[in-house]
Parts: C-alpha cells; sequence; structure tokens
C-alpha cells in the first residue's frame, strides 16, 4: 500500500510539474499580443474611419508598445498589428474578420467603425468567442445583442436614449418660449439613421411636436439641396438630420447657401468632427450635433494634446467618439493585465464586471453597457461640448437660437 501511495503521488507530482512547465513555456513564448482590425480605408465610411477610429487605434498601438507592451503576468509584449481594408462593405468586412481568426490567428480583434458595419461582424465575432467593444455603434438593439452576444459592449448606448435626450432637451427649450413645435426631420437609410429616426419619431410625437419633414435619403446621395430646400420652404423652428460626415457637411453647407437658419440646427455624426469646425469656421456657433464631451476636462485636454501630437499633421479627435474609442482601448489592456494570459473568455468577463480608468472618467459596466453618455453638443466658442444631458459633469448651457450664418 504504501508503495502504490508513493508511486501514486510522484505521478500526480510529475503531472504538475509537467503543467507548470508548460504553463511556463507558453508564457514564455508569448512574444507579442496580435491584434487584427477590419478598417474602412476606401468607401463612404472612409471618412469617420479616418477621424474616430484608425487614429485611436494607432495611437493606442504606439503608447502602449513605448511603454514596453501590455503586461501578461511578469512582463511585457509588444502588439503585433494586421488589419485590412473592409471596404465600407458589410460582406468583406465578415471575410476580413474570418480572415483575422482563421488565417492571422489573432489573439484579439479592434471593432470597425459605423453601426452597420459593427451589427454585420457581431455573429463572427461572438460565434469565435471574441471581446467586441462596438465604440461607434448606436442602436436600440444594444441590450437585446449583449444578451445575445455576451462578448459584445455598446459603448454608445441606445438609439432611444439619444432621441428621449434630444427630444428632452427641445421640450425644455420650448417650455422656456425659446423654440415653438415644428420639426423637420431627415435621415439617412442606413443602420444609424434608420434606428435614431425610428426612435426620435414617436418621442417627438408623444412630447406634442409637429413634425412637418420626416424623409430618409441613400447612402451615398450627392446633391441635398433639393430637400434643405423643401424644408426651408416649410420654415421649422427645429431641424433634425441623422446624417453621416459626407451628408453632415452637405446639409451645412446648402443650408448656409440658401439661408436656412432654424432656431435649432442639429445634425448627426461628423458635426464632431474637426474638420467642420475648419470647413464652417464661426458658422459652427450654436450648431448642434450628436455627441460631445466634457471639453475643460484635465483628462480631455491631455487626451487631445496626444492625439493632435500623435496622427498625421497634428489632426485632433473628433468630440464623441474618438474618446469613447480611445477609452474602450484603455479597458480591453486593463482587462488583458488583470486576467495575466490570453485568455478571452477571461478578458470578457473582466469587461463585464470590471472597473476601468479611462480618458472619459471612470468607467463600469452594467449590462455590457456604460451608464452615462452625451447625446447632444453644440459648438461654443470654437470646441464641441455636451449639453445634455444636463446632469453631465461638464455640461454647458445651449445657445438658442442659434446664430445667424456669416459670409465665410
Amino acid at each position: 500500500m504504501t508503495t502504490f501511495l508513493t508511486r501514486r503521488t510522484a505521478l500526480l507530482v510529475a503531472a504538475a510539474c509537467a503543467a507548470t512547465l508548460g504553463l511556463a513555456a507558453v508564457a514564455q513564448a508569448q512574444t507579442s499580443i496580435k491584434i487584427g482590425y477590419a478598417i474602412s480605408r476606401t468607401g463612404p465610411n472612409t471618412g469617420g474611419a479616418a477621424v474616430t477610429t484608425i487614429p485611436n487605434y494607432e495611437l493606442w498601438v504606439k503608447e502602449v508598445n513605448a511603454a514596453g507592451g501590455i503586461k501578461l503576468g511578469d512582463k511585457r509584449v509588444p502588439i503585433e498589428v494586421v488589419q485590412y481594408d473592409d471596404r465600407s462593405n458589410a460582406e468583406e468586412a465578415v471575410r476580413a474578420l474570418e480572415r483575422l481568426i482563421n488565417q492571422d490567428k489573432v489573439d484579439f480583434i479592434l471593432p470597425p467603425w459605423g453601426t452597420g458595419l459593427n451589427l454585420a461582424v457581431g455573429p463572427t465575432l461572438n460565434r469565435e468567442g471574441y471581446p467586441h467593444l462596438a465604440a461607434t455603434a448606436v442602436t436600440d438593439r444594444a441590450p437585446e445583442l449583449a444578451k445575445r452576444w455576451p462578448n459584445s459592449f455598446w459603448m454608445l448606448g441606445t438609439s432611444a436614449d439619444a432621441a428621449k435626450t434630444l427630444v428632452e432637451l427641445l421640450s425644455k427649450l420650448r417650455d422656456e418660449k425659446k423654440i415653438g413645435d415644428t420639426v423637420a426631420m431627415v435621415s439617412i437609410a442606413d443602420g444609424f439613421g434608420i434606428d435614431l429616426s425610428s426612435a426620435a419619431r414617436p418621442a417627438l410625437t408623444n412630447a406634442k411636436f409637429k413634425l412637418a419633414y420626416d424623409k430618409s435619403y441613400p447612402i451615398g446621395t450627392q446633391d441635398l439641396a433639393p430637400i434643405v430646400n423643401e424644408i426651408k420652404a416649410l420654415n421649422p423652428d427645429v431641424f433634425i438630420a441623422f446624417s453621416y460626415p459626407p451628408d453632415t457637411l452637405a446639409l451645412t453647407e446648402q443650408s448656409r447657401i440658401t439661408g436656412f437658419n432654424p432656431k435649432i440646427f442639429y445634425t448627426g455624426v461628423g458635426t464632431a468632427f474637426p474638420l467642420y469646425r475648419q470647413k464652417f469656421g464661426k458658422n459652427t456657433e450654436g450648431v448642434m450635433g450628436i455627441g460631445g464631451w466634457s471639453g475643460d476636462s484635465p483628462a480631455i485636454k491631455d487626451y487631445l494634446a496626444r492625439h493632435k501630437a500623435s496622427a498625421a499633421n497634428g489632426a485632433e479627435p473628433d468630440r464623441w467618439a474618438s474618446a469613447v474609442t480611445y477609452a474602450s482601448l484603455q479597458m480591453l489592456q486593463q482587462a488583458i493585465e488583470r486576467v495575466g494570459k490570453i485568455d478571452r473568455a477571461a478578458v470578457i468577463k473582466d469587461l463585464q464586471t470590471g472597473s476601468f480608468d479611462t480618458v472619459i472618467g471612470k468607467v463600469k459596466l452594467e449590462n455590457n453597457m456604460p451608464t452615462r453618455y452625451w447625446w447632444v453638443g453644440q459648438w461654443q466658442d470654437g470646441e464641441f461640448y455636451g449639453i445634455a444631458p444636463a446632469g453631465n459633469e461638464g455640461a454647458r448651457t445651449a445657445i438658442v437660437p442659434k446664430p445667424a450664418w456669416v459670409a465665410p
């Protein structure tokens, strides 16, 4: 009996030693963390990806590697990047992710730009067990998708919350006699525009606003002058456009040219871009749009300075999803380091339950979503400040009515 126990004990000890040595060998072999992404370098999503997503991916990788890499256990390993162009196309985005997973064997995947493409790649990332930090997607399906795909994290929240916050602000301004109740709304016929307009429509109706105009336009539409002219003839107090960057610029330019200047002029993605201020100068004053940030926050000011120093030609981030995108990367790094190894399931669990220090403040997710958002911002004195929800730290008071357009 004694001999049998001794042999068994010896076998167990040997197995434990082998397992320990095996783990040590794996840790020793991990000389880098391979991170992949497919992003829109061509096609209609190029503008959004070039401003919001690509510079933040590049800044994060540069800063992490300059600090020695991501910490795994008692050592740091650099990030190795594999990237593809998704061509602003859902099928191409999915194919690129499958290539990253099956051919390139990447450890983690960063998401594409935009609501539509994040929805397109969601099933693949869930099936393969990769964390999906959707930092540029706004959809009412976010709570449902977070349950269906527990690996997914919806950093920009829901269309319903965006619409509710905007309508609450409009209702407050109407109560203060600063605006009337006539609204004109346009939206791009893509995931973002469809979701936001679908949420805003009943919210406006329930708040007793008169929706005098409500139309969508196809993605890639070049001439928006007919839409602006139709709306101008209706003389609404409020103009709302759930638009993508090219349309946001075109709608603003056409409104300036025709002299369409409602009391509230609100446009979608792109309003918070530095390009918007560069193009329109003093005419940005009073323009509202989706997003915003705490422009007076020391952490935001530091992030802005680092972004400008790193980006080509000193380019600035947008004042909404850029900081959220960078914050999501900080969260991913902190989760990986707390886990201490390449274990995607454990990293997902840490993202679900942990607290994270980021450029947008401390973040702790509930049901795979943040609890605080900026939904309405406004250009004031050359900066795009968050103005709603008003209870957010750093919120500014809205300037209403919007000042008249001036000659460029």
